[in-house]
């Protein structure tokens, strides 16, 4: 799904931003220009960072990236 429609910002880039080392809003912004524009984005992204980096969201990813 579209989070940032000014930089055409999906919630999968966002987490893959998040695998990738961004860990703030700050660096969001840099990376993906998320919340630089209008800002209307900024909670969503923001929701879904803080969901990415839970070790819960770790956990799962890796194990969806282990061979059967």
């Amino acid at each position: 799904m579209y989070v940032c429609l000014c930089h055409g910002v999906t919630d999968r880039d966002i987490r893959e931003a998040s695998e990738n080392g961004v860990s703030s809003m700050r660096q969001l912004g840099k990376e993906l220009g998320v919340g630089t524009q209008c800002g209307r984005c900024a909670s969503m992204a923001r929701s879904i960072l803080r969901e990415s980096r839970s070790p819960d969201y770790l956990a799962l990813a890796n194990l969806l990236a282990t061979p059967a």
